[in-house]
């Protein structure tokens, strides 16, 4: 107590004159207008100024929780983006799908829509890989085309997925023939050109022409007669006298695979089985 009666005893002319300022600026902005409209604008300010700094410090505590919200609210829409994606799919398919024209002689054949998910075409050895496997009915052996013409021909299948021998593989031998005769021969990837395959084993007395379209012959239970494989564009190297080949230009653009058609023949075991008896009379 005593040190605060000496404190205010030792600064009592500062303590009285700073007192007398109080009064004099009460006095000064109450009783005079423009002082007192002085007084409000810097008042106003000076608050605005001190709202604002409180308002910024205050918006950067709460950062955490606007981030934590904006992931939310994004996350939720990126689930609706991609459940969207689902439904135009779909949409997507039924009308791929119906824009196939079967024909009555492709009756006992069923066609399951499937999307590439993985492709190449500059390998030595080239395989394609779709979104559906035996869950979808897939099965090895089946022949897979696009809106275009032939893809290839399932070989491993999984769950939910498979893999097709493409014909840009050397391994696959696909039999075709000339439109408008019977004359066949052997479709084979020389693996050079991604675009053109040979066509092998034609007969020396077959007619053909450059621009002649080649289609799958029908002579096995892999693909119906009469798909589109490519068109005549040269005589290959000929080395043999009773036999010619021809070099095809394909109609499939291995480079835009994305949506392929999954062919399915309902008569292939009854095929087999007969092809089998055959095979064991002999």
């Amino acid at each position: 107590m005593r040190n605060l009666i000496n404190f205010l005893f030792k600064y009592s002319t500062w303590i009285i004159f700073i007192i007398y300022v109080i009064i004099s600026c009460i006095l000064l902005f109450n009783n005079n207008p423009y002082q007192h409209h002085i007084y409000l604008t810097s008042a106003n300010k000076i608050s605005s100024s001190i709202y604002n700094g409180t308002n910024y410090i205050t918006s950067y505590f709460h950062l955490k929780d606007i981030n934590e919200d904006l992931h939310h609210r994004t996350s939720i829409l990126e689930q609706e983006v991609i459940s969207l994606r689902k439904e135009l799919q779909k949409y997507h398919d039924i009308i791929y799908n119906d824009t196939m024209q079967v024909t009555p002689a492709l009756s006992q054949y069923k066609f399951k829509i499937a999307h590439v998910i993985n492709n190449s075409i500059h390998r030595a050895h080239n395989y394609i890989t779709i979104d559906k496997g035996s869950n979808d009915s897939i099965e090895s052996e089946m022949g897979v085309i696009d809106q275009n013409g032939v893809v290839g021909i399932v070989n491993i299948v999984g769950e939910n997925t498979a893999r097709i021998i493409s014909i840009l593989n050397p391994d696959l031998r696909l039999s075709c023939k000339l439109k408008g005769n019977d004359n066949f021969g052997s479709l084979v990837w020389d693996g050079k050109n991604p675009n053109e395959a040979i066509l092998e084993e034609l007969p020396r007395h077959a007619e053909a022409n450059i621009g002649d379209t080649i289609i799958t012959s029908g002579y096995s239970a892999v693909f119906p007669e009469g798909i589109p494989v490519g068109i005549v564009i040269a005589r290959a190297n000929e080395n043999d006298d009773n036999f010619f080949a021809l070099r095809i230009k394909l109609l499939t653009d291995f480079s835009k695979l994305g949506t392929v058609r999954v062919i399915k023949n309902m008569m292939k075991e009854e095929i087999n089985s007969i092809e089998k008896s055959s095979k064991n009379t002999n």
